[in-house]
């Protein structure tokens, strides 16, 4: 891994590290992939734990505890649902969301994750940000933190994430923007975005001394040219 943890971080106080994920690193040892970000933490300082996960493909806000009393504060939080959580996602489609909530309860299983009224409560608000022709830009506030919660939510609206293949999302290639676009020959297009879009913006919570603390991560490379063809092409 070429990463440094130094270069990702967003904000250090004397208990939490926030730091800007990039997308293709798992948060914690992965089966498919030994190397993962918390790893990489240790190696910045040897006490670090992460006090929440981000999927693989998602890039964005994540946080860091440097100690027992941190971690456990922190963890109260998750739980208590007092952690305020924002996300943006390119979707497919067109759509105007303000205040729509999603209610659908997850399950997690050896069969894997989905949408189950016997699962874990679940609930997320979207609120549209800007819409482009075929794809629009959400907001998205979880308020529990399930497996895969918004993602299967906007594809439960009918409008899955772009390149989340495994909710029915479709990659987005600049041909479907761009007129008279010109591949080269014996080439194959490939998409702009490589993974599922979505990032993790912003995550604030209330350190051990009762402060709020929070960090906000601006877009990678693939998200934010992603928006500046979209935005160049409405």
């Amino acid at each position: 891994m070429k990463l440094k943890f130094k270069d990702i971080i967003l904000k250090e106080t004397e208990d939490y590290i926030f730091v800007n994920k990039p997308p293709g690193i798992s948060t914690l040892a992965d089966r498919s992939d030994p190397s993962h970000l918390l790893d990489e933490a240790r190696k910045y300082l040897p006490d670090l734990q992460v006090c929440h996960r981000l999927d693989k493909e998602t890039s964005g806000v994540l946080l860091f505890s440097k100690n027992k009393e941190a971690y456990r504060y922190a963890a109260i939080q998750f739980e208590d649902r007092r952690v305020k959580k924002k996300y943006h996602a390119l979707v497919d489609g067109r759509v105007s969301w303000k205040g729509m909530e999603v209610e659908e309860a997850i399950k997690v299983s050896n069969k894997g994750v989905g949408l189950d009224s016997q699962g874990k409560e679940a609930i997320t608000n979207f609120n549209t940000l800007e819409v482009f022709n075929h794809h629009s830009l959400v907001e998205c506030l979880p308020i529990t933190g399930r497996m895969h919660q918004i993602r299967l939510h906007l594809t439960h609206l009918g409008h899955p994430i772009v390149g989340d293949a495994n909710y029915g999302g479709k990659p987005f290639f600049l041909s479907s923007i761009k007129r008279n676009y010109n591949l080269k020959k014996w080439t194959e297009e490939q998409p702009i975005m490589k993974r599922v879009a979505l990032h993790a913006v912003k995550l604030g919570l209330v350190d051990v001394h009762g402060n709020f603390i929070d960090a906000e991560a601006p877009y990678p490379k693939d998200f934010a040219v992603s928006l500046k063809q979209l935005r160049k092409y409405v």
